[in-house]
């Protein structure tokens, strides 16, 4: 299992402004994603959030280097499910690197919950739904919050 080790990661965002930007394609998977961002910002006191709905995981990036300079913190979601194409290298990558960069050149962290999965078991799995063996949408905003508190304190 992929989260087995995962660290502790739930720290103290009070005071600090956070957007989740969510994809919209496979929406059950995308509802336990945001579901899960929503109750890993409030266990971290994070009251100061925003929610910004893009297409899909490709657009992630673009609305994530608009909204950088104006949150302390930002959380990707999305999902891509294997298919018979390259696309789904294609996207993967793009918001992948996209991310990256926007994370990188603002100095502005952004959890990154996007799930690249072979089938929709799988992102089933991780999307924090009841029966679900994973949380990656809680994850992924607590990661974001607490790497903006551990930025905000050096």
């Amino acid at each position: 299992m992929s989260g087995h080790g995962a660290p502790e990661t739930v720290a103290d965002g009070s005071g600090l402004r956070v957007a989740i930007i969510a994809a919209s394609w496979h929406e059950q998977v995308m509802g336990g994603l945001l579901d899960g961002a929503r109750r890993g910002l409030a266990a971290c006191g994070v009251t100061e959030t925003a929610e910004v709905r893009v297409p899909g995981t490709f657009e992630l990036s673009v609305a994530c280097a608009r909204l950088a300079p104006s949150y302390d913190a930002l959380v990707a979601l999305g999902v891509v499910i294997r298919g018979g194409t390259p696309h789904f290298d294609y996207v993967c990558s793009a918001a992948t690197s996209g991310i990256t960069d926007v994370t990188v050149r603002t100095g502005v962290p952004v959890g990154f919950g996007v799930l690249t999965c072979d089938d929709e078991q799988q992102a089933l799995d991780r999307a924090g739904l009841p029966g679900s063996v994973e949380d990656k949408g809680f994850e992924a905003a607590t990661a974001a919050v607490a790497t903006a508190a551990t930025l905000r304190a050096v």
